[in-house]
Order: structure tokens, then sequence, then C-alpha cells
């Protein structure tokens, strides 16, 4: 009589619709909590960081005043000038923000709401509150004023976010479209162009929120774009469209929030300020101010920052394509003329 065999335990079957429910409630608030804390912890941390202010006039007014600004710790970073021309020239080289210079006339604030009408309205309160301490009388000259049609910035802080969207749907548009090597690197090229003359004829020409050169403006609202779009083209060349997602997500999580554009990247928390020049949406819009309001002062930092991104990414786009044709080459065939060899 044979004995029945034991009876072996199924395995469970496997259910990956749960698995990914899981994974969708878990990444969930894990992004929104990336997404708050990018956003919304400089937001709350906004006070000024070694802000550059000048400081002109005589060594016995300059030395109190320098010590009333001292009560404000790491505030503010002094800048020392002779005279009141060497001052204005600071602040309109963007080496300082603002400058306060002291006369036998009086004090006077020279401020640029172009730079940043946040940081020209936080340096009048300041000297403003200090000035009351004395009982003098301070008088604020906008040295480089914002535009008329736009006194807030609004409109070119308002424009960080769609040159990003347009650089990462650029990019993602090129590699879903199965565009590789040259090709990819002139639609990309071309479609930041396109952007950056449709973007300058409308802050431009449209809504007169930017008064410099039209074309400097239309070349760096497309380098800001190319600088986006070959980021995300060039990783998702090197690893796939999981590089579309890297590259989204640091540009839109990290580098929107970072880039001080609302009012300066030394006024928000360390290292966010130094960080977010280092990316395309605040390299972009330090690198607009200057060419639209300061003729091109201190343009040189951001403008090689967004042309190393542009051409790194370009550059990977290029190397992606050399590493996918590699591999799906065929092994080498034959010499002609020569049979391969058999055995049998």
């Amino acid at each position: 009589m044979s004995t029945p065999s034991a009876t072996r335990a199924e395995p469970r079957p496997t259910h990956p619709h749960g698995r990914r429910m899981v994974a969708v409630v878990v990444m969930a608030p894990l992004l929104a909590a990336l997404a708050l804390w990018a956003f919304a912890w400089p937001a709350a941390r906004t006070a000024p960081r070694d802000l550059p202010l000048g400081v002109a006039g005589p060594a016995t007014a300059t030395s109190q005043l320098e010590q009333r600004l001292a009560r404000h710790e790491g505030a503010f970073e002094i800048h020392r000038y002779a005279d009141a021309a060497a001052a204005r020239d600071a602040v309109e080289d963007r080496t300082v923000y603002g400058a306060i210079v002291v006369s036998a006339q009086g004090s006077e604030l020279l401020t640029a709401s172009a730079a940043s009408p946040f940081v020209a309205q936080l340096l009048q309160q300041t000297v403003t509150a200090q000035a009351g301490e004395t009982g003098a009388q301070v008088r604020t000259v906008d040295v480089v004023p914002a535009p008329e049609a736009d006194p807030r910035g609004s409109a070119l802080n308002g424009s960080v976010l769609p040159l990003a969207l347009a650089g990462i749907a650029a990019g993602s548009a090129v590699t879903l479209a199965g565009l590789r090597g040259l090709r990819a690197v002139g639609a990309l090229a071309g479609a930041a162009a396109l952007v950056g003359l449709a973007a300058a004829a409308i802050s431009h020409s449209w809504l007169d929120a930017l008064t410099g050169n039209w074309w400097a403006e239309a070349g760096a609202f497309a380098l800001s774009t190319l600088a986006v779009s070959a980021a995300v083209a060039g990783l998702a060349a090197l690893l796939g469209q999981a590089g579309i997602a890297i590259a989204a997500g640091t540009v839109m999580l990290i580098g929107n929030p970072f880039s001080g554009a609302a009012t300066a990247p030394q006024m928000l928390p360390e290292p966010v300020g130094t960080i977010g020049q280092w990316l395309p949406p605040g390299a972009g819009t330090t690198l607009l101010r200057s060419v639209s309001f300061f003729d091109g002062a201190a343009a040189t930092g951001p403008l090689l920052t967004l042309t190393w991104w542009a051409v790194l990414g370009l550059g990977a786009v290029l190397l992606g394509n050399a590493l996918r044709t590699r591999a799906e080459a065929p092994d080498a065939a034959p010499a002609p003329g020569r049979e391969p060899l058999t055995v049998g």
C-alpha cells in the first residue's frame, strides 16, 4: 500500500498591484514633505545674511554707523568707499545692493530696486529705523530703479517657473521622440532659441518688464532654457527615462525655490542661496537682471554657470548616443576575401 506523498505548501501568489498601491501611498507624502521643505523652509527663514552693503563718508561718522549695523549680527557685509561717487558705482556694478552715504548735508541711502525690490525696501526700513534713534533724516535715492510697469519685479520672478518647465518639456520631448546625437543637439538648441525669442517678446516688448538690450535678454532666456533641456536630455541619454525624473526633480524642487528670484540669494538660509546660484533657475535669474538693468554688470558668473550646464548636457547627449551605437553594432564581420574557418 503506497503512502500518500506529503502535501507541499503552495507559494503565495504575488500581488504587484498591492505593492504599487503601497508605493504610491508612501511616496505621495514623501514628495509632499520634500516640496514643502524646499519651498516653505527658505521662505520662512528669509533674512539678510552677509548682504553686501556699502558705507561712504568721514571715518568718524561711518564708524558709528557701522557699530549700529553690527547689531544685526551676520546680516550685512560692509564695503567701505571713499565718497558718494564710488558708492554709487558699486551699486551700479552690482557689487553691493545699496550704500549709505554720510556727509555734512546729512545721510543718503542709495538702493537698486532693479536688483531686488524686496532688498531695497528692507534696506530703507532698516536705515530709517536706525536714523530714528538719532533723530537724523535719511534721503533715499533709487540708483537703478525697477521698471515702472513692473516695480515689484513680479514679471521677472514669474518667468523662472515657465522657463524651467519649457526646458524640461524640450528635453523630455527630444528623448521620447527618439532623437539622438546631432539631431537631438540641433532640436534642443532650436527649441531654446525660439523660447528665448518668445520670452523676450512677452517680457520686454509686451509687458515692459525688462529694459535692457532686447537680443541680450533673448539670449539669456534661451541659454537658461538650454541649460535645463540639455541636462534633462543628457541624463536621459545616459540613464534612460529615469534621467528625466532626476533632472526635472532637481530643477523643480531645488532650482526653483533656491533661486532667490523673489528676494536675493543672500536672503536665503545658507547654503541654499549658494546652491541656487549653481543651478539654472538661479543663475538664469541673476543673468537676466544683469543684462536687463545693469548693462551686463556681474553677468560673467551666471553666464559661465549656464554655459557649463548646457555644454555638459549636450556632451552627455552625444556620449549617450555613441555608447548606444557601439552597443547596437553587430560583431565585426570577417575581412573581405577571407572565408571564416570551418572544422570538419
